[in-house]
């Protein structure tokens, strides 16, 4: 289940960002894929998970604004960001968790870090103003 991702950077206040997440070994056809952000000082708090089945969760703080999609052919999942705010400065984490009991709770929005066993690697994300 590791994972590897990649893209993010510095932007200013209204702009744009595209992370990548590679999947290089799935454990089940059933999952959550998830992206999680840290900022200094706080905890790692859930953005938005996307199902094995399609079915999507934001945060209040991204809806709207962020879109979480997956590329199967391509093990891949992505979270696209636009209308970015300072707020959004932080590390991002893209998290999976597997199995049939993993999927159908993935869009419930209530998990925690402790409710994913794999991780990527985290990128930084930062928005000036």
């Amino acid at each position: 289940g590791r994972l590897v991702q990649s893209g993010g950077g510095s932007v200013q206040a209204g702009g744009s960002l595209r992370l990548s997440c590679v999947i290089s070994e799935r454990k089940s056809r059933y999952y959550c894929m998830s992206w999680f952000h840290q900022a200094p000082g706080k905890e790692r708090e859930l953005v938005s998970t996307i199902s094995s089945r399609d079915f999507e969760y934001y945060s209040d703080s991204v809806k709207g604004r962020f879109t979480i999609s997956r590329d199967n052919a391509n093990d891949t999942i992505y979270l696209e960001m636009k209308k970015l705010k300072p707020e959004d400065t932080a590390m991002y984490y893209c998290a999976a968790a597997w199995g049939l009991d993993r999927m159908v709770e993935c869009p419930a929005g209530r998990q925690t870090r402790g409710d994913f066993p794999d991780w990527g690697q985290g990128t930084q994300v930062t928005v000036s103003s």
